[in-house]
């Protein structure tokens, strides 16, 4: 017996008669939230660098999708091999340079060749828009990159990296507007609008923005961790009424880790729609 059927035969005894409350209880809908812990649980430990870390959290990631497996097969939907099936099915159609007589030589023509297989599978499931594959609760950065990468990808782009930075200058300029006006429905879409056009300037670079966000995330987070350290030190605690000492601490803080940091490592991930590898974050499946 394979270690996947083992794991299959265990979901089935915990659904099954005899088996756990809890699991009996779960549903698509209770599960969600699992899924989406799970995954990030995996997004964790790949940054953690720890290879245990990482089959551990993709141990657990996996037992969730055997879970709603089994639902769906006491439901009569679909069973775990139909999934495995469905997907292996999908890899081959999608790959006829590999399981086929076609032959491409660039990862750029693959993902032109992608495109075309796939519009040709919307169109036979009468779905118009190129965009139907992109979940609509994925992250808004990530949401915004997976957009602007789907149009890149059929031309409609910007014609270089000058005229990206202009609509930069652009949104920041109607940013300041709105802010002046006070009118906050347009303070909030020309945030939007910013946002989105960085998440461009990010695929253009070859840079996941997702991932150059958390690191600035982690950034704040070490040097704001340094300022209540000291502000410990010292007797205090962060407010308002030290605001000139958490500036001063901040400084401190930034020169310090400036020092101490590790030579920096590009977030790259080969995400750019113009790039000659295939996009990471756009799933090839």
């Amino acid at each position: 017996m394979s270690e996947m059927d083992r794991l299959r035969g265990i979901m089935q005894r915990l659904r099954g008669p005899g088996g756990c409350p809890w699991d009996h209880e779960q549903t698509m809908e209770s599960l969600r939230t699992y899924l989406v812990e799970e995954t990030y649980e995996v997004l964790d430990a790949i940054v953690s660098g720890s290879a245990e870390a990482h089959r551990e959290e993709l141990g657990d990631l996996l037992l969730q999708i055997v879970f709603q497996a089994q639902i769906a097969e006491e439901r009569g939907d679909f069973d775990l091999e139909s999934v495995a099936q469905g997907i292996a099915d999908k890899i081959v159609r999608r790959h006829p340079h590999v399981f086929g007589d076609d032959r491409l030589d660039t990862a750029e023509q693959v993902l032109t060749q992608w495109e075309q297989i796939k519009a040709h599978e919307r169109t036979r499931r009468s779905e118009v828009s190129m965009f139907s594959g992109v979940p609509g609760s994925l992250p808004a950065l990530l949401k915004a990159l997976r957009l602007s990468s789907k149009a890149c990808r059929v031309g409609f782009d910007w014609p270089d990296r000058n005229q990206l930075l202009g609509k930069v200058d652009e949104e920041m300029s109607e940013l300041r507007r709105a802010l002046a006006a006070g009118d906050r429905s347009a303070i909030e879409e020309e945030i939007g609008d910013l946002l989105f056009t960085l998440a461009n300037v990010a695929r253009v670079e070859e840079i996941d923005p997702e991932e150059a966000l958390q690191q600035a995330n982690r950034k704040f987070m070490r040097r704001f961790g340094h300022v209540e350290r000291r502000l410990q030190e010292e007797g205090l605690q962060p407010a308002p009424e030290h605001r000139t000492r958490m500036e001063a601490l901040w400084e401190e803080a930034k020169e310090l880790l400036r020092k101490t940091a590790p030579g920096r490592t590009s977030p790259s991930g080969g995400i750019s729609g113009n790039a000659p590898r295939p996009d990471p974050r756009e799933k090839l499946f």
